[in-house]
Formats: C-alpha cells, structure tokens, sequence
C-alpha cells in the first residue's frame, strides 16, 4: 500500500484523463491520495473530488502564492472548511520568497491564520518552504512554544537547518521526484539524515515527475520512482519503504480512514 501524500488533482492539467490517471494509480498498488488545497476560492471543487473518491482525501489552505489575493480570508473560515471528514490537512500554506507573488507581510500573516488552526483543530499543517528557512524557522519555533501543532514540510529542497527545527517539534519531512534529479545532491545528504520514521513521499503532481518521465506532466503512479530512490538512499528495501512511509502518513494525517 502506497499513499502520495501530496498531489493537485484538481488542476486544469488532469481535466481530460482524470479517470485514467486514478487508473494508472490503482495499478501501481497507490492505495490513497491527498489532493491539495492551494485557493479556498477553489475549495469546492478539491471537496469534491475527495467526497466521489474513498482513497482521495485533501486539505484547506491558501498557498503562499496566493495569500494576497486571499488575505480577506479569515482563520474562522479555515476552521469552519475543516469541519468535513474528507479534510485531513492544512494548507499548503507557509512562505515562498523566491517568487514573491504575494509580499511577505500577507504570506506571514496567512502562515500565521492556518497556524493557529492547526492548534485549535489538531489537524496537521501542510507547510510550503521555498527561500524562506530563516522566518520559517522562526515562526514554527515562536508558534510551536506558545502551543504546540504538528505538521509537515512538504516537497523538501530547503538546508538541513530548517528540517533539524521542524524534526525538533516532531514535523514530518516529505520528498518529491526531486530526489531523483541528478543535480540534487544536497537534498539526498539531507534526506540520508532524517530518520525513517519522520519521511513521508509525495508527488506534487502535476509537477516534478521523478527521473525517468523528467518533462512530463507528473502523476500519482510516478510515486514509485520517488520510493525506489529513497530505499537506494536509505539502504533499505523498497517494501521497508513503502511500509514506513504509509505508516508515518496514517499516523500523522489521522483523519484519513481507508
């Protein structure tokens, strides 16, 4: 049993064979999915696809990319869209300072919103890092000691820093096709650290297909390539792989019943 932790199955790029890529998902033995929420504007539709599907769950959030555009949403709204058994996340929220497609001040201020969700509902945060560690790290150490919350870095590329203060306050760590690329070296070093039990696998799909579709559109099935390398670095078998990997994803997202 294998679970992609992190997928948009909502966006425009599955519209025409979104039947057939849950297809090819169930064939390549992926038992579950969490779709992800990037707009509440587009929360509706994500909601429904995990309602029609029992194996596709999802979350509520506003990606850091769109937290100008979104920052009238209030954090009573967030809690209010998590009140549904389908949503078993938060996010992805958190900072993206390479980009700045919202400024940081309306990044931060959204980061905080889903934050204080996470504590009052006790449902995971699903955070985006990208050029941000130093505010990240701050800010989850700042939250985290006021009162804790749990969550995970999603689709890790950020330094070994950021994963030592989320692994601090019992975050998870998650990686993508990434570490499949040839030139992502610092990812696997930092990854060959982590302990087992902290590592989830995700696709980011329709993003980051894993070597060898590299270019292609990418797809819950292309998982397997992502827990072929993560056993190559870890020393491990594919099956321990799988196996602890699907665990650590039940234990933390434990609103997700198959």
């Amino acid at each position: 049993m294998i679970i992609d932790s992190h997928c948009h199955l909502d966006f425009k790029e599955f519209n025409e064979d979104f039947n057939n890529v849950l297809l090819n998902a169930k064939n390549n033995n992926i038992s579950g999915m969490q779709t992800i929420c990037t707009k509440i504007d587009e929360f509706p539709k994500i909601l429904n696809i995990a309602k029609k599907h029992s194996n596709i769950w999802c979350s509520v959030g506003t990606h850091p990319h769109n937290a100008e555009h979104e920052k009238h949403i209030s954090q009573d709204t967030i809690k209010k869209l998590c009140d549904n058994d389908k949503v078993i996340g938060i996010g992805e929220t958190g900072l993206d300072y390479y980009y700045e497609n919202s400024n940081k001040e309306d990044q931060i201020n959204s980061f905080l919103k889903h934050i204080e969700v996470a504590k009052i509902t006790s449902i995971p945060l699903i955070i985006h890092a990208r050029d941000a560690d130093d505010d990240i790290i701050e800010i989850l150490t700042k939250e985290y000691n006021k009162s804790p919350f749990t969550g995970v870095i999603h689709c890790f590329t950020s330094s070994y820093r950021l994963a030592e203060a989320a692994l601090s306050i019992g975050f998870y760590i998650s990686f993508s096709g990434i570490i499949t690329f040839k030139n992502a070296d610092e990812i696997r070093n930092s990854c060959k650290k982590i302990p087992m039990e902290r590592i989830l696998v995700e696709t980011d799909a329709p993003f980051l297909a894993p070597v060898p579709y590299r270019g292609k559109r990418n797809q819950p099935s292309y998982i397997t390539e992502t827990i072929k390398k993560l056993a190559e670095i870890k020393e491990l078998t594919v099956e321990e792989v799988t196996n602890t990997t699907t665990n650590n994803f039940f234990h933390l997202f434990n609103k997700a019943k198959l």
